[in-house]
């Protein structure tokens, strides 16, 4: 059901659209042509025809190395280490090899596409956005299943590549070098118990063989209405007709699945192949030690067909999560199940944070469920449904989930709401606030090498405790309050050269100043030019006087002046007089 203010899509639009057209003029009155719609793809279409023609705008330009991108990896993603190897390695040869490439020789273009193997929950999807968000090409997910409800149907099966295009805001260029994700890839696979063509499973295979490999894709196709709408809007303004395509040859196709079956498979492969005499025993692995062994011949078996294995050369295989690696999800700063959550009380202005022995209360309670990581999220909700229903209603601004409220949080908020003196909950909250800034703070400088060098400056102390006051604060990545920052620090600078240029008078921000315009610009979610051009709008007035009383040209803006600009201003210009 759309919510109320949600912007319907092209095709739900015009399925809306056509209802009423029925309704009130029954069969006699059909959509039949393309009009606009509220999807940005329409209205940049100009934007996108004026940028095609700037050459070598869009080269990519990608040369991070495997062990940068697995050092960034492993802050965000608990355990794996295997997969993420493999992963950041293949990766990192796939955009960087696309820089070397010979256009005209059509040889060394086998792409390193990827079948991941392993359960549900252990990352593979959030492993895939972090390194697609790392590198900066545009990202689409589909799902298998939904391909082989409608049988061999290629357009399905291109209109990932097409998704593609509009995730990258129509910008082909950007689009070629993106990746394509196809989740529950095993469930494709051709049934092993019948004879004959499994249209709907094997057909869809056979669909996604060009596409894998290299195949234009046209943009514009009948059963899509906003191509068709780009495509009249283009003639519109141009008068021409163009056909837009895509070539799939530098997109990279990862694909995932459980694969459940498939340990028996490699079982009685290696079992087979240790009968006779002088053979070599049984195995005894099992798990993701056994699907690390997993060959071509085991994924055909699978029911997979040989051309279609043949375009994945690379496997990664991810192992189940223990309740260790559960409470360490739980326990990273970037855990996005408890930043999550406790952005959902702050949002109430509540503050609230988990002792260590309630976060190894919650991973113990999201392993019973046996499904990896997206346990957690149901386990935390169990816990705090009645907490985040009934406190915003009080008065409490802080909130600490012990053992006592996981283990029975009925209980639990029954004894935390009778309780008559809050101070032993505050001392702990800070306590709590303070171990993790220390902790936060380490971690960052641990981390200093994987960092961007335009944001090393910030890593000097002078800087670090207010990154991580905001980090702290607003339960954020600190990778991302590290780039805000920065692109702070650049405004500052940039007003200080453009104020001098303007008035031929020098001020200087000491870094009290600076770091007090970092806190206020993030907290507060605006542009930093704006606000400096809206604090500092007289200083040039005040400033001008003092240089033409007494020849003074250059200042330094202090901490207070952030706070009071107004009466910086005052106080510099009474100290002038006397």
């Amino acid at each position: 059901m759309m919510s109320k203010d949600a912007v319907p899509g092209p095709r739900e639009l015009e399925k809306e659209l056509n209802e009423y057209l029925s309704k009130k003029y029954g069969d006699r009155i059909r959509l039949s042509v393309p009009f606009l719609f509220p999807d940005k793809s329409v209205f940049q279409t100009e934007v996108r025809e004026k940028k095609k023609d700037r050459p070598g705008d869009r080269k990519i330009n990608f040369d991070m190395k495997p062990r940068d991108l697995e050092q960034y990896l492993n802050e965000y993603v608990i355990k794996q280490d295997r997969a993420k190897e493999i992963l950041a390695t293949k990766v990192c040869t796939h955009f960087n090899r696309i820089r070397h490439q010979d256009k005209a020789s059509p040889v060394g273009t086998i792409k390193n596409n990827i079948i991941m193997v392993g359960p549900t929950g252990v990352g593979k999807t959030f492993l895939i956005k972090l390194i697609a968000q790392k590198i900066g090409v545009p990202f689409i997910k589909g799902d298998a299943t939904k391909f082989s409800e409608t049988g061999y149907v290629g357009g399905d099966v291109e209109d990932l590549v097409r998704d593609l295009v509009r995730e990258a805001d129509g910008d082909i260029d950007k689009a070629q070098y993106g990746i394509v994700y196809i989740d529950e890839i095993d469930k494709i696979a051709g049934s092993r118990n019948s004879f004959g063509i499994d249209v709907s499973r094997t057909g869809v295979q056979r669909a996604l063989l060009k596409p894998m490999e290299e195949t234009e894709v046209d943009l514009k196709v009948p059963h899509d209405i906003v191509s068709q709408m780009e495509a009249v809007e283009h003639f519109r303004k141009t008068g021409k007709s163009e056909r837009r395509v895509i070539n799939t040859r530098n997109i990279l196709f990862i694909v995932s699945g459980a694969f459940t079956e498939l340990e028996d498979i490699i079982q009685k492969r290696i079992a087979a192949q240790g009968m006779g005499f002088g053979a070599l025993l049984r195995t005894k692995d099992h798990g993701a030690a056994l699907l690390q062994r997993a060959k071509a011949e085991d994924l055909i078996q699978y029911g997979f067909e040989s051309e279609f294995i043949g375009r994945l050369p690379i496997t990664a295989v991810f192992e189940p999560l223990s309740v260790m690696d559960l409470y360490a999800i739980l326990k990273n700063p970037n855990s996005s199940v408890i930043n999550s959550k406790k952005k959902d009380f702050l949002a109430y202005g509540i503050d609230i944070r988990f002792e260590d022995d309630a976060l190894m209360a919650i991973a113990e309670m999201a392993a019973q469920e046996q499904t990896g990581a997206r346990g957690l999220i149901s386990a935390v909700e169990k816990v705090l449904i009645k907490f985040e229903k009934m406190l915003p209603s009080t008065d409490i601004s802080k909130f600490v989930v012990t053992t006592e409220i996981v283990h029975d949080p009925e209980k639990g908020f029954e004894h935390f709401m009778r309780m008559e003196d809050y101070g032993p909950v505050f001392e702990q909250h800070r306590l709590l606030v303070a171990r993790e800034r220390e902790e936060l703070k380490k971690r960052i400088l641990d981390m200093r090498a994987s960092l961007e060098d335009d944001c090393a400056f910030l890593l000097d102390d002078v800087y670090l405790d207010n990154i991580v006051k905001i980090a702290i604060e607003q339960h954020s990545d600190y990778r991302n309050v590290l780039e805000q920052a920065r692109l702070v620090v650049d405004a500052i600078r940039s007003f200080e050269k453009h104020f001098f240029d303007s008035h031929e008078i020098e001020i200087r921000f000491d870094d009290g100043a600076v770091n007090r315009t970092i806190y206020s610009v993030i907290n507060d979610g605006t542009e930093a030019s704006d606000f400096l051009n809206e604090h500092f709008r007289n200083y040039h007035h005040g400033l001008k006087l003092i240089k033409e009383r007494g020849g003074r040209a250059s200042f330094i803006i202090a901490e207070e002046a952030i706070e009071d600009a107004q009466g910086f201003l005052n106080k510099i210009i009474t100290e002038s007089y006397r």
